[in-house]
């Protein structure tokens, strides 16, 4: 009997051991997601506690700078308006509280259906073969040909003024290609597993195999996929919004960069005002970057081993 407490000690000590050695438990997965979610709980907190009316022309001083900075007038930064404020008289925290979160989403809903599509035409290309294989691997290579930000600034500027969702459906129709390249490979070689044989022996359908067999094994790497198209998708919308297209009265890092350049904000040396959303944006990259470094480390284990 007093050997049992002992062994329960270890085996309690063993499984936190094996909890701490899993592959998720990843530095780099923590601090991308990290930086990921205070860009969200900025935009969540923010809206609790700043006025988001200052984000309106005209709600506060033009061009003031940051707190502890003085603009070329000489006028100093004030708490009222922490981080400045725009040409406009916008103050720039509110402009950033609202959009930080709405660029995330742009790439996170464009990537979401990109991927989505990419996974059911990936799957049944190499899963389903024959015609099917042929017309989903032509139509692959044909639209990853084309250059999407030509293709998305002809189409844009013939619509006019799009809503969120509707820049991220457009840049959605061209984020699919390569997940569904890249995930037919990975089918191809998946489906004459022997795991695979045996569900087809079962009399499963061809769905069942391809959805509740083989996607699981795939799921590390179709989150790394995941973040490499967001990083694209929002690459794509603030290369939109800098020339001036996308949504033109929904506040977007990328918009706030436009009207900063447009308003000759480099000349005048208000850093602030094209800066802080830069910097943003950095941060941002930076996060996604770390996730998928991540998350290639979750899915492959010799890059495990060199750490």
């Amino acid at each position: 009997m007093t050997g049992v407490p002992g062994s329960r000690a270890g085996e309690l000590k063993g499984w936190q051991m094996r909890r701490l050695e899993s592959p998720w438990m990843n530095p780099k997965l923590f601090w991308g997601a990290g930086l990921l979610l205070a860009i969200v709980a900025l935009g969540i907190i923010g809206r609790l506690f700043w006025n988001l009316d200052l984000a309106f022309t005209g709600a506060a001083p033009l061009k003031l700078p940051p707190v502890g900075f003085e603009n070329l007038r000489g006028q100093e930064g004030a708490w009222v308006h922490p981080i400045g404020t725009d040409g406009s008289g916008r103050d720039m925290l509110a402009l950033i509280v609202i959009g930080a979160p709405n660029s995330l989403f742009v790439g996170l809903l464009a990537s979401l259906i990109g991927m989505s599509l990419g996974i059911f035409l990936g799957f049944s290309a190499g899963f389903i073969g024959g015609r099917t294989d042929d017309i989903i691997r032509v139509l692959s290579d044909v639209m990853i040909t084309i250059p999407p930000l030509l293709i998305l600034v002809v189409v844009q500027s013939a619509w006019g003024d799009v809503s969120l969702t509707m820049m991220a459906l457009l840049i959605a129709g061209f984020v699919w290609q390569s997940p569904t390249r890249l995930i037919r490979a990975q089918v191809l070689s998946m489906k004459q597993s022997g795991y695979v044989q045996m569900a087809r022996l079962s009399g499963a359908s061809t769905m069942h195999i391809m959805f509740r067999e083989m996607l699981p094994n795939l799921v590390p790497y179709l989150f790394g996929s995941f973040i490499a198209n967001v990083t694209t998708s929002i690459v794509t919308a603030v290369g939109l919004e800098v020339l001036g297209l996308g949504p033109q009265r929904i506040p977007t890092l990328g918009r706030t960069i436009y009207e900063a350049i447009n308003a000759g904000a480099l000349i005048q040396n208000l850093w602030w005002w094209w800066g802080i959303p830069t910097l943003l944006l950095g941060l941002m990259f930076i996060g996604l970057l770390l996730i998928n470094l991540g998350l290639d480390e979750v899915s492959n284990p010799r890059l495990r081993k060199l750490q």
